[in-house]
């Protein structure tokens, strides 16, 4: 049976509660105002809000979210304590963190620049509050937010965004779905729900914690283990319990799933939910240059050392395991670039980088990265290494080139070898001993002797001491010891192991080959199909790589190493023409026809026409040649030699030719290399000029298109708020215009100058307005009272500073009640006057009436009201000295009470009557007083009309009439 829970302590572990930090930028208040009018004031949260404010306007951000909820709503001061449900907003101009559940401000780094005041809460949030942080992204621009949402869930903490589809700016949404870390994607009216029934499961619903040491836990544990065996093809059973117990509780709070075994259950029917939970337990918390002190330790201290024995162009080896979305992969790359530079070497640097999650590896290679990295990077590293874009940085290529991406598992995968560095750094922690003492042997045996191993602070070597030396204590960096063999069976690796690279190398390598294969046999069937004569395929170096048909009259082996240059192997005597037709074929593109090539072959001699021009422009036949070698004639056999003499002048001419030829490629290659030599200085110090004035301008382009992003986002913030502010206006404007048509009072605004500011509906009776008529003079317009001169009583107000009222008649016989009183602004400035017209003619009716009835009342003579049955409604001084009944006691009681039996049928008759509208003279009857007296009166009847001239009550006065005696 579960225990009831306690009541929390304040100071305690259990007196904590859910953090929710809440970041928006532009078209936020929307958002925020929807997010509070949805949430309940009693959730136990607290909310925390920051948004991208402009630093010099005053926020109104508070007062606006005050109207939308009902918990109390703070502008954070320095160390203000946070209590649940409470919303806590970030000033302006200030950056902000927490620490103990006390939010401490800072000044930003550039008031008017690129700032990540989102991401930097969202880290502090993480590392200070653990499960309890809560992150949400709202709608805005840019990607704020996102690194500062890995951080939350590395601690297990919650992430919820906005969906794209309600937000009014996309950009921040879009960048924290990308990481693909978020736990719920809503519209933001739909949030709380979800947030609360989290909060409620996770931190308030009683229930035990999982326990690694319960049987059915463990048996839960190994059936999940499977299920992520089965669907990822990886195995993490020797992860540490703890870390899967922790990922798997998590999960179960976003489902609201109380028991492991029904998680189990959920598993089995969602293949989505495998997938999230492997996500889950893949977290990489990793960022650029994390732990920048071991870094730099590294640059200035280790890597120098390793790289000054190795020989100029030398390979450097280099294994990022676990390298999640490749931060730490391409620190390595800069840092090895910085080294280079500053030891001025060169050394062909490989840098390998695995990870078993594909999406983490395809954004790393993709080299795209959010804004925020600028939290992590120095300028000059920014600038040097990254290319900005209009939403992210993408590494440059010199950086790109220098890393391979591979997935590959740690654990049953061949590693790398003859390797120069190993860095696997907040892995070992999720990993139990057993597999950890596997793992060690491994670096061990793919570095190189005195290669670096280099690991994360929580992280130790445990027993493999033997294996490593240890070189910086602090930074957890080590090196090979030397002189120690580890046998395979200690790698559990195939004997091939170490001369194998990861599958997605070799693929990729086997791809190429196919590719060019493929493309070589496309050119092999076209030729053959158009009964091309002999010819050759060269690349840009002159080498040999395809042949067609018989080519040995033209070409043959040349002597020595073997060698496939064209140049090499042509017959002496086409040499000359071959190079020069080559070489303008490759210069131009164009085809390049010689006709009557003379060729020497086999002591005879053939004339060709010899063709070169470009091949195929697409895959691995791009910028190639093809030489064909056509016979122009058949080659004519010598039936008996020439004389002596003849074969000399031959061969003297043939050489005169070759040399005149020779001469003029020779001259027409000078003149062209002088004048290209000279069109590239000139070009050179134009593009050179060119190039500092587009780089001083991108920096300054750059420089401020930070600062009008900054600038556009606080605007739009701002325009929000004004314009909610505008609605506030307007709401007010229209309340106030009602109320003042309600009243049935005629109000009319006039300025110093007697001109119509505003006017009611109500005025246009005595002033004939319209709405065109605001700004005019309201002496051009006649009114409908009598002897009422409007300007002049107002500059008489204006003039004394003195209200004036008085009664004025209109001229269909209507009175009003006229004030002018003095117009005043918020800072008691007088602007104008008001005048205000309030009809009192029914008013005065009523007052008149009322003095009559004064009269009545004072009569001595007997008053009386009754209704059409008798009962009694009125009752003056008279009737009370004349019958003893009071006041109170006679308007409780029937007109049939103080008639005596036998007159009562005749003086109910006479009311009848009356109420028949027939009129009748006065009469004598009899009244009964309290005293039992009778009393013999002369009585009046009257009949009361409404105003529908509707008989609805009878006025009696009655008299007593005095004894004869």
């Amino acid at each position: 049976m579960t225990k009831k829970k306690e009541p929390a302590k304040p100071g305690t572990s259990d007196d904590r509660f859910p953090i929710v930090g809440i970041g928006a930028s532009a078209g936020g208040l929307q958002a925020f105002e929807a997010f509070f009018t949805a949430m309940p004031p009693d959730s136990g949260m607290a909310f925390v809000l920051i948004s991208h404010l402009d630093p010099t306007h005053i926020s109104i951000l508070p007062e606006l979210i005050q109207k939308k909820t009902q918990m109390k709503v703070h502008l954070i001061t320095n160390g203000l304590t946070i209590q649940p449900n409470m919303v806590y907003v970030i000033p302006p101009n200030k950056d902000m963190a927490i620490i103990n559940g006390t939010l401490q401000l800072m000044d930003l780094p550039h008031p008017r620049g690129f700032n990540l005041p989102i991401d930097s809460f969202f880290k502090s949030l993480a590392q200070d509050q653990g499960t309890d942080a809560v992150g949400i992204i709202l709608s805005g621009t840019g990607s704020d937010g996102s690194l500062g949402l890995r951080q939350i869930k590395g601690e297990l903490g919650m992430v919820m965004v906005q969906d794209e589809g309600s937000a009014k700016y996309t950009g921040m949404p879009r960048s924290a779905v990308a990481t693909g870390l978020v736990d719920y994607v809503l519209p933001v009216e739909k949030m709380p729900e979800a947030l609360v029934k989290y909060a409620w499961h996770a931190s308030v619903k009683p229930r035990d914690k999982i326990s690694v040491d319960e049987k059915k836990i463990q048996t839960a544990l190994q059936k999940i283990c499977i299920l992520l065996r089965t669907h990822t093809n990886h195995d993490f059973s020797l992860y540490k319990k703890n870390t899967i117990i922790r990922r798997v509780e998590r999960r179960m709070h976003v489902h609201q799933i109380d028991n492991i075994e029904d998680y189990h259950t959920y598993l089995t029917r969602s293949e989505r939910e495998v997938h999230v939970l492997f996500k889950d337990l893949l977290i990489g918390v990793t960022s650029f240059f994390r732990d920048p002190d071991a870094f730099a330790v590294l640059k200035e201290k280790y890597v120098p050392k390793l790289l000054a024995d190795k020989a100029e162009g030398a390979m450097v080896r280099i294994w990022v395991a676990g390298c999640s979305t490749g931060e730490e992969a391409y620190s390595m790359a800069i840092l090895l670039h910085e080294c280079m530079d500053k030891m001025n070497r060169h050394f062909n640097v490989q840098i390998f980088a695995t990870d078993i999650d594909p999406d983490a590896i395809n954004t790393a290679r993709s080299g795209l990265y959010p804004l925020s990295i600028s939290a992590d990077l120095t300028a000059e590293r920014l600038k040097q290494f990254f290319t900005k874009e209009e939403t992210h940085y993408r590494v440059k290529k010199s950086i790109r080139e220098m890393l391979v991406f591979a997935l590959q598992d740690l654990i049953k995968d061949p590693p790398f070898t003859k390797l120069d560095i190993i860095t696997c750094r907040n892995l070992l922690i999720y990993l139990e001993p057993e597999l950890q003492k596997k793992l060690f042997p491994l670096f061990y045996y793919s570095l190189v002797p005195d290669g670096l191993l280099f690991i994360g602070l929580s992280e130790s070597l445990s027993q493999e001491t033997t294996l490593f030396e240890m070189y910086d204590r602090k930074w957890k960096i080590f090196k090979r010891q030397p002189g120690r063999s580890t046998p395979s069976s200690v790698l559990n690796l195939p004997v091939s192991a170490p001369s194998e690279e990861p599958r997605a190398i070799k693929t990729l390598e086997a791809v190429k080959r196919a590719e060019n294969i493929k493309n070589f046999k496309l050119v092999e069937t076209i030729l053959q199909e158009s009964n091309t004569p002999p010819c050759a395929i060269i690349d840009e170096k002159l080498n040999i790589v395809y042949i067609h048909g018989r080519t040995g009259k033209y070409l043959e082996p040349a002597a020595g190493i073997a060698c496939f240059n064209i140049l090499d192997m042509a017959r002496p005597s086409l040499k000359t023409v071959l190079a020069s037709a080559v070489r303008k074929a490759a210069s131009t593109k164009q085809e390049v026809v010689r006709k009557g090539v003379d060729v020497a072959d086999n002591g005879g001699a053939i004339t060709i026409d010899l063709t070169v021009k470009p091949v195929l422009t697409y895959g691995a036949l791009q910028g190639m040649l093809m030489v064909v070698f056509n016979d122009a004639e058949k080659p004519t056999p010598k039936s008996r030699p020439k004389p002596r003499v003849t074969q000399k002048n031959d061969t003297i001419s043939r050489l005169e030719q070759e040399l005149q030829y020779t001469k003029e490629n020779l001259q027409t290659t000078i003149e062209e290399l002088e004048t290209a030599n000279e069109e590239l200085q000139s070009t050179n110090e134009e593009l050179q000029s060119t190039n500092e004035e587009l780089q001083s301008t991108n920096e300054e382009m750059e420089t401020s298109k930070e600062e009008l992003q900054s600038l556009n986002e606080e605007a739009a913030t701002v325009n929000t708020e004004l314009q909610s502010r505008l609605d506030e206006l307007s709401d007010a404007n229209d309340d106030m215009k009602n109320l003042l048509n309600a009243t049935q009072i005629g109000t009319i605004f006039l300025d110093m100058d007697m001109n119509i500011r505003r006017f009611t509906d109500r005025v246009t009776r005595l002033i004939p307005l319209t709405m065109s008529d605001i700004g005019r003079p309201v002496s051009h317009f006649a009114t409908q009272l009598k002897a009422f001169q409007i300007v002049d009583h107002a500059s008489q107000v204006l003039k004394d500073l003195i209200s004036q009222e008085f009664e004025v008649e209109s001229r269909d016989g209507k009175v009003f009640r006229t004030r002018i009183m003095p117009y005043r602004t918020m800072q008691n400035v007088i602007d104008g006057v008001v005048v205000t017209f309030e009809d009192i003619t029914e008013f005065n009716r009523y007052r008149l009436t009322a003095r009559r009835l004064s009269v009545i009342m004072d009569a001595k003579d007997a008053i009386l009201i009754q209704d059409k049955k008798g009962a009694i409604s009125f009752w003056n001084q008279g009737a009370v000295d004349m019958y003893g009944y009071t006041e109170s006691e006679a308007l409780k009681m029937n007109i049939k009470e103080m008639i005596p039996e036998e007159n009562r049928k005749a003086s109910l008759g006479l009311i009848d009557q009356a109420f028949e509208g027939k009129l009748f003279d006065s009469l004598e009857t009899f009244r009964t007083t309290r005293s039992g007296a009778v009393l013999k009166v002369w009585v009046m009847v009257l009949a009361l009309r409404d105003e529908r001239d509707m008989i609805n009550g009878v006025v009696t006065i009655e008299r007593v009439i005095q004894d004869e005696k």
